[in-house]
């Protein structure tokens, strides 16, 4: 894949951030900086290097397609109210889904994607002070 200056300004983008950005996120981001760049330009880059193994693409419940830069091994939760997306820290997870993968793959499965659901600390924080 070669290199520009519009996907090197993409990478470090997304590698800048762990909220899992949205390519229209990562567009209106980069505008600032590169007023010419066109959403084309930031959708086309995200997906080559998606399908080049240097992010991952997490296509969620929530339907909206984000993109991850950090390739170690974590899982995501998604806030059901506010629709943010954070690390599960792998290590915490490792043993049962390493189980689960290995008899996924017996059944011809090559990876998986889980999604954690729940209400984000902001979120609750927000719903106790309207309770009060």
């Amino acid at each position: 894949m070669n290199r520009s200056v519009q996907r090197d300004a993409i990478l470090s983008e997304l590698r800048s951030v762990t909220s899992h950005p949205t390519a229209e996120d990562i567009y209106k981001s980069l505008r600032v900086r590169m007023p010419k760049i066109s959403i084309g330009t930031v959708y086309r880059n995200l997906e080559q290097l998606s399908a080049a193994g240097i992010i991952r693409k997490l296509e969620l419940s929530d339907r909206l397609r984000r993109f991850d830069g950090d390739l170690t091994p974590h899982f995501h939760r998604r806030c059901c109210s506010c629709g943010a997306v954070g690390d599960i820290p792998a290590e915490r997870l490792d043993a049962l889904f390493g189980e689960l993968a290995a008899a996924a793959a017996r059944h011809g499965c090559s990876g998986y994607q889980v999604e954690f659901t729940g209400v984000c600390g902001k979120c609750r924080s927000n719903q106790n002070k309207e309770e009060k």
